[in-house]
């Protein structure tokens, strides 16, 4: 049997450096107050004898855990996968581990996801809540101790700063485009229509079709493709049936294409269609499909950014009543074929 290595300590890499064990310390710590070629000795000798700090006596003592904790519903959405790639390109810069949980919307996940990645002492918190009303969950969050930031949904009625898109805007803007066709009979296909994201969309939609005079057509019954099939052929049997659909996710939106192209519905001759949320082959269909674009590496980005100026201001986070750092991101309306467009155009 192969006898393991001892790895090496603190004191080895000290007498190797021709420094005391505070000066290493200090090193491993930042190197604050080391005169700069001891701290290039030092740095020298750790490599040399490729020393890891011990993680949990440093934990003990009260130092970071250098880990950041992501809790999301799926890292399957495209969306949420984006914001987690962005947010660990962040903690890396701050010598940071991303940790990821997923909930899938559940509340019940979200909590003990949460009690989880606080009994391992992370230093801080990016979370997409599933039920920004969620009372036990802001209570639980409001006694971290430890900076939070929510992504995508905020948590209202807390001091927890978040980083969302215009979701309100974005649906607008959408809907309005599709008025501008000349369509005057816009069906909004929904789903999930407790999330926060789901609820702004739609009111965007609503008070674009009402301003408008347009009947408000809703259908919030889509969880999954045979769903989305079966809305399209009760539409399409309508007295009178929708002339375009706007979709509000781009699972939603891939389901809706694939079913009008199996009923032989003609885009948008027949029924025009504009999604929410980009994704990779939208441009490559035939018909290209239109799109609500929202800015996903920017949201974990900011979020990420936001939790590490939180961490800088303070390692403990106390409760206090302040507004909370707001930020609300813009999307862009990606012009293509399926709303009728007669050649994709740039976002606008």
């Amino acid at each position: 049997m192969t006898k393991k290595t001892k790895a090496p300590t603190l004191s080895e890499v000290a007498r190797k450096a021709g420094v005391g064990t505070t000066t290493v310390s200090r090193v491993i710590n930042g190197g604050n107050r080391v005169d700069p070629k001891t701290l290039a000795r030092v740095r020298k000798a750790i490599e040399a004898l490729s020393y890891m700090p011990n993680q949990a006596a440093r934990i003990l003592k009260g130092h970071r855990t250098k880990t950041i904790g992501l809790i999301i519903p799926s890292i399957a959405d495209p969306f949420f996968a984006s914001c987690a790639e962005a947010a660990q390109v962040i903690a890396r810069t701050h010598d940071s581990l991303l940790i990821v949980t997923t909930t899938h919307n559940e509340p019940e996940a979200e909590i003990e996801s949460v009690k989880v990645l606080m009994q391992h002492q992370t230093d801080g918190l990016i979370i997409a809540p599933s039920d920004t009303d969620n009372s036990a969950l802001r209570s639980l969050l409001a006694r971290a101790s430890v900076p939070v930031v929510a992504l995508d949904r905020p948590l209202p009625h807390s001091s927890i700063p978040f980083v969302v898109a215009d979701n309100f805007a974005g649906a607008n803007l959408a809907t309005q485009h599709l008025i501008g066709h000349g369509y005057r009979r816009i069906a909004c296909m929904t789903g999930e229509k407790t999330l926060y994201t789901i609820r702004e969309r739609v009111s965007g939609y609503r008070q674009a079709v009402e301003s408008a005079g347009l009947p408000v057509i809703l259908d919030d019954s889509i969880s999954d493709y045979p769903s989305v099939e079966r809305a399209i052929r009760t539409l399409l049997g309508a007295a009178k049936p929708p002339d375009a659909i706007f979709t509000l996710k781009n699972s939603i939106t891939i389901s809706a294409f694939e079913a009008m192209q199996k009923l032989g519905v003609v885009i948008p001759g027949s029924m025009a269609l504009l999604g929410y949320d980009d994704f990779e082959l939208a441009e490559t269909v035939r018909p290209s499909i239109t799109v609500v674009r929202q800015p996903i590496e920017e949201i974990g980005r900011m979020a990420a950014e936001i939790l590490f100026e939180e961490l800088q201001r303070s390692r403990v986070r106390t409760i206090d009543h302040r507004r909370p750092r707001e930020v609300q991101l813009g999307t862009r309306l990606v012009r293509r074929s399926s709303c009728g467009c007669t050649a994709p155009q740039k976002a606008v």
